[in-house]
């Protein structure tokens, strides 16, 4: 198959010169150190205790409060009602000691499950830090889980305590009764009963001394549960060694330096908000936002502007509702600490990129893959390198990508086939919680298969196509839905896009687009017709969508990932799954 011109697709190059970037990049010399780098390299970059012996939190917390970094503001938390609260990572340090000092007084274990469902607050970064600490499991929920979705986790897991507060506990209690090995019940805030712990009362009696435990690098450092396409949600599993490349890549792609304010936009119930809002950008000691409620486009900016946020990492859904607001929010603010952006969660399309080159002082969102299977980002966008907007980008130093056949057989240049991975990198997940069979479904021929598609161009950057499953074949004619989805998001009439194939009889499969209108535009044929015919301009005679619904929201999972199989399910009358991880 011939390689597609995607540089056709996407438009130019986004070249950087050196002598414009404000502070020059941490990781120089790429080609070469694809060629030079070993694993052992990065274990260098974080500390060990003796006999190899290591723990995540020690790295994060312990080692900044004990060096130079004792009273440098480690959290500025935001309530989203502007209320900022300053936390050092000396006081940081205290808090978390107190959470595992509590933590032993309760009996918990090395490798109990300890499970967090709490709003983002300094609570949930304390006692996530704290279980590490002590050598617990720690597995973070999101807070719009209902009932059922709690209940599943805390089964499977075993977990044996939960922290929440007041208000999310009423949910909880729905399924109680179901959770016989549940002991402990620690509560923040006011409301109390006589059988649940108040986090206030524990911390307040807690010593905040506590000798971090040392743990061998391969036990385990917190769960989280991911969304199936069938059956219940399966719970992914990371170790203390992940630390390495949580590390590793907050310095090399996400470029922290010491004088950055970074801000990371993902819940913690997300593996990006666990990773890249918790472990990375902290164990490399810079200060990081922390920022309460909903999307608002006024208060994100608002929160760049008061907090002089220099980095910024965020998901394509959020980049697409910025610019479905328009370009006059961000001129009301003073956004100029801006220094570098990333994204998350989708591919981000070339839109996106663009958009942001526009709003943001020509800073381009550099977009940046991975899963919550894989531990940390393991494709991206380089801070030294040039952008082709809608590319994956260039795999890290140390790992070995490919498109690969059902064979394990590479193929080349352009061809289109699965995405994988040869194993063994350090942030990989360890297994999926008591279900070795569907963990081992992800390893055929050597190799780590994402569940991806995608293809290689002719300078080695990554071009996703879609899920596997996602694939939409038409005429004969194989059709990723991101293109379409990037195609039709390019018309001003339309903000957001979700694309499936639908069977038809003579052309095996037509393409449908789901989309949610640009305010100010309202829905007729004339408009869907020159919808249609824009992204045929942009693509071909067979990509474009032969039908097209106007609909107010796509289904999306809290990351942001659209939900493309509950489009096809509604469309064709089929079950939907599991959909525990998808937005209220």
């Amino acid at each position: 198959m011939a390689e597609k011109d995607t540089e056709l697709i996407h438009g130019a190059l986004i070249t950087k010169d050196p002598a414009k970037l404000r502070l020059k990049p941490n990781l120089q010399g790429y080609d070469n150190l694809r060629k030079t780098f070993k694993w052992s390299d990065a274990d260098k970059m974080v500390e060990w205790f003796p006999g190899g012996k290591i723990n995540a939190a020690h790295n994060v917390i312990d080692r900044h409060a004990k060096g130079k970094n004792a009273n440098k503001v480690a959290l500025i938390y935001d309530d989203g009602e502007g209320n900022a609260q300053k936390v050092t990572f000396k006081q940081l340090y205290e808090q978390t000691n107190k959470f595992a000092n509590v933590m032993k007084k309760l009996g918990i274990k090395r490798q109990d499950r300890v499970f967090f469902f709490l709003q983002r607050s300094p609570e949930l970064y304390v006692g996530f830090l704290g279980a590490i600490k002590c050598g617990a499991i720690a597995s973070p929920m999101f807070p719009a889980f209902g009932p059922d979705a709690i209940r599943d986790r805390l089964l499977d897991s075993s977990a044996v305590c939960l922290v929440t507060d007041s208000d999310l506990k009423k949910r909880f209690y729905e399924v109680k009764a179901q959770l016989p090995e549940l002991k402990h019940t620690i509560i923040v805030g006011k409301d109390v009963a006589p059988d649940e712990l108040s986090w206030e009362k524990e911390m307040a009696a807690a010593s905040d001394k506590f000798e971090t435990v040392p743990m061998d690098p391969e036990e385990f450092m917190y769960l989280l549960y991911t969304s199936g396409s069938t059956g219940k949600p399966k719970g992914v599993v990371h170790a203390h060694k992940g630390i390495v490349e949580a590390h590793l890549t907050a310095n090399w792609v996400l470029d922290v330096h010491d004088e950055d304010v970074y801000w990371c936009g993902a819940d913690l119930g997300w593996v990006t908000g666990v990773v890249y809002g918790v472990l990375g950008p902290w164990s490399n000691g810079v200060t990081q936002v922390g920022l309460a409620g909903r999307f608002d486009p006024d208060r994100w900016y608002q929160t760049i502007q008061n907090y002089k946020v220099s980095i910024w990492y965020t998901a394509p859904t959020a980049v697409r509702m910025l610019m479905a607001k328009g370009d006059d929010i961000p001129k009301k603010y003073n956004l100029s600490s801006l220094r570098a952006l990333y994204c998350v969660g989708e591919p981000l399309n070339p839109e996106g990129v663009r958009w942001a080159m526009e709003v943001f002082d020509n800073k381009p969102f550099h977009d940046t893959w991975w899963q919550t299977e894989t531990g940390s980002i393991l494709i991206t966008n380089f801070p030294e390198m040039p952008i082709k907007p809608g590319s994956m980008g260039k795999p890290l130093p140390g790992i070995e990508a490919a498109i690969v056949d059902e064979t394990g057989k590479v193929l080349g240049q352009g061809e289109e086939g699965s995405l994988a991975l040869k194993p063994g990198w350090p942030s990989m997940m360890r297994q999926i919680w008591k279900n070795p069979a569907k963990y081992n479904e992800y390893f055929r021929n050597g190799w780590y298969y994402t569940g991806d598609t995608a293809q290689i161009d002719k300078d080695g950057y990554f071009w996703y196509v879609g899920r596997a499953d996602d694939v939409i074949k038409t005429s004969g004619e194989r059709v990723g839905p991101f293109e379409v989805e990037s195609a039709l998001i390019e018309h001003e009439a339309v903000a957001e896009a979700g694309v499936i194939g639908k069977p038809d009889q003579l052309r095996g499969n037509i393409i449908k687009a789901f989309i949610v209108l640009t305010p100010g535009f309202t829905e007729s044929d004339a408009l869907k017709a020159d919808i249609q015919k824009h992204v045929k301009s942009k693509l071909a005679g067979h990509a474009y969508p032969r039908e097209i619904e106007v609909v107010k929201t796509l289904p999306k999972t809290r990351s942001g990932k659209i939900m493309r199989r509950l489009l096809r399910a509604r469309e064709l009358g089929l079950p939907i799954g599991d959909i525990s991880t998808l937005e209220d």
